[in-house]
């Protein structure tokens, strides 16, 4: 059964993707065409990586207080 509410969501999902128009992003094109889009990507890489190691840190400092108590 629940193989199957699983599958009906993903097919859901699928349809929803096919509504939409074909356009095209002129702003992505823009930024694409002068490199920006590179700052951009680099920016939330940089961002995310921040987010790992902070949470990575926070699991690590919880861990030792965990063993000590």
């Amino acid at each position: 059964m629940k193989k199957i509410i699983f599958l009906l969501f993903l097919l859901v999902c699928c349809t929803a993707v096919f509504a939409q128009p074909a356009q095209q992003v002129e702003m992505a094109d823009v930024m694409r065409s002068s490199g920006k889009i590179y700052v951009v990507i680099a920016t939330i890489c940089i961002v995310f990586v921040g987010l790992a190691i902070y949470l990575f840190s926070i699991d690590r400092r919880l861990k030792k207080i965990e063993k000590e108590k």
